[in-house]
């Protein structure tokens, strides 16, 4: 790789360090806080763990993707992904404060809500605290189980050069990522849509998944190039790797705004006022200017910069992009969840920045631990002969 297309590496034990540092400071103020302001702490925190959460449980998703369709373009992050899927435990964990905090956050937990709305008591079949809690072991459960087959296999792959792991691996992608779709589809209603549970849509769980695949692809860019000095990834990674990230990252950010797009169309023409009232809140006043935002630097700027050769292929301009995509996809989050609750004017809260910088420190410090954990590249695989071998590694 030349100069023109790496970024100044990182040190890795440095980065994990500072961030779980961070997330310990960030976690800390947001817990002192919520002793005076315990719903404010637990929508910022709900927001920024469903931030996080995407791109773990995102990570999982493009290995399946990767193990099924092939390509030197997953071949490159197939370890960041990895040790991405490997954090799917510690999301499990810090799903905790969420749980404990369901009668603040959503109405459908509260006995004497769901006493006073007819289309609550017709909802509480599904929606009651019993159900969602096994929902949510299953689902993290489901997760954490296909990110130990794929770690397991690769690893055992590794150490034995034999191809029937991989096979193994591509054999279970096709069925994988159903059980992703369909589960993180379920996780969107429960976590997201069941705020506002007297308003649906049937589009949501896709728009969900797109928009994981945007935060994922732009995290592993990010990460990608702050790796590409450490061996083997140190003359191995070249622009064309960072251009097909690129033409990737594009294609997941045209399908979300195509999704998020056709669900706000169907529902604003239908004029139901059970289900257009879910966008009255979240284009009034502030919360106008923050949907405009969303528009102009999740979709309109990012594809415009993905349309160019020269910015896909050098890696300190599509890093870029891709750092812009995340602070969307985290205002994504933030418009989400904050306008479900009162009072209904724009309002942001110094904890919708520092619960996700908190989770997220923690998050990383974790992911880096697991990356430095193994060779950034498969092991035994031909395209490596000559660039790395397995003994080298420590």
């Amino acid at each position: 790789m030349n100069d023109e297309t790496q970024v100044i590496p990182v040190d890795l034990d440095r980065l994990q360090s500072r961030a779980l540092l961070v997330g310990i400071a960030g976690l800390a103020a947001c817990a002192i806080a919520a002793v005076s302001n315990h719903q404010q702490f637990l929508r910022s925190y709900l927001a920024g763990f469903l931030f996080w959460l995407a791109i773990a449980v995102g990570c999982l998703a493009l290995l399946m993707l990767y193990h099924l369709v092939g390509g030197s373009w997953g071949f490159v992050i197939q370890r960041i992904l990895e040790a991405g899927s490997r954090t799917l435990p510690l999301l499990a964990l810090l799903l905790v404060p969420i749980l404990f905090g369901l009668r603040v956050l959503y109405i459908w937990a509260r006995p004497e809500d769901v006493a006073a709305n007819t289309i609550l008591q017709h909802k509480n079949i599904y929606l009651n605290i019993p159900f969602f809690l096994a929902r949510m072991v299953l689902y993290f459960g489901l997760w954490v189980a296909l990110a130990m087959l794929y770690n397991r296999w690769s690893r055992q792959h590794d150490g034995s050069g034999d191809g029937s792991w991989i096979d193994r691996a591509e054999r279970l992608a096709a069925p994988g990522l159903i059980i992703y779709a369909v589960t993180i589809s379920f996780a969107a209603v429960d976590l997201i849509m069941s705020l506002e549970p007297v308003w649906f849509s049937t589009a949501f769980g896709l728009m969900v998944i797109c928009g994981q695949g945007v935060a994922t692809f732009s995290f592993v860019i990010i990460m990608l190039s702050l790796a590409s000095g450490r061996k083997p990834l140190a003359g191995f990674v070249t622009e064309q790797h960072f251009h097909d990230l690129g033409n990737l990252l594009l294609a997941f950010v045209m399908l979300w705004t195509y999704i998020a797009f056709a669900q706000f169309l169907i529902i604003w023409a239908g004029n139901l006022p059970d289900e257009i009232s879910w966008y009255v809140t979240r284009l009034s006043g502030g919360w106008r200017i923050w949907a405009l935002a969303l528009l102009i630097f999740h979709f309109v700027v990012p594809f415009f910069l993905l349309l160019m050769r020269d910015i896909k292929k050098k890696a300190p301009r599509i890093v870029g992009v891709a750092g812009l995509l995340l602070v969307a996809h985290w205002a994504e989050m933030v418009w989400l969840v904050e306008p479900s609750f009162p009072p209904d004017r724009f309002h942001i809260h110094w904890m919708d920045v520092a619960a996700p910088i908190g989770i997220g420190g923690i998050w990383i410090s974790l992911f880096v631990s697991q990356l430095k954990k193994r060779a950034l590249l498969p092991l035994r695989h031909p395209k490596l002969a000559g660039v790395w071998e397995p003994a080298e590694e420590t």
